[in-house]
């Protein structure tokens, strides 16, 4: 059930970004835009790609990817918050925490099992 959740999170979170990256593209801002698009997007590709993993080891890394990415995507709202570049920046940043316990959990469980 948590992957269910996990999943909807990463999916809503990943369209917010994307709505964000299209006014930063509208506002001229590329470069930052893009890093924000790639690990925004990266954590729900990965948390679906890890549905589909070989093992359980697969897995956990795959989700692993994920957690690294929500922090990435931290970093980056955080820079384009203090640029003056985005006005939903505790929206984003609430999403991308509701994500991090739930990655973090899961990761936890899936390192006791694999022992």
């Amino acid at each position: 059930m948590k992957a269910s959740i996990l999943k909807t999170k990463s999916y809503e979170f990943a369209f917010n970004v994307v709505s964000t990256y299209k006014s930063l593209i509208a506002e001229k801002e590329v470069i930052l835009s893009k890093q924000l698009l790639r690990s925004g997007t990266s954590i729900g590709a990965n948390i679906r790609e890890a549905n589909n993993a070989q093992s359980k080891a697969d897995f956990t890394h795959k989700l692993s990817i994920s957690l690294k990415a929500s922090d990435e995507t931290e970093y980056w709202l955080e820079l384009l918050k203090d640029s003056f570049y985005i006005e939903n920046f505790q929206k984003l940043k609430n999403q991308n925490q509701e994500i991090n316990p739930m990655l973090i959990s899961s990761i936890k469980t899936l390192k006791k099992i694999n022992l």
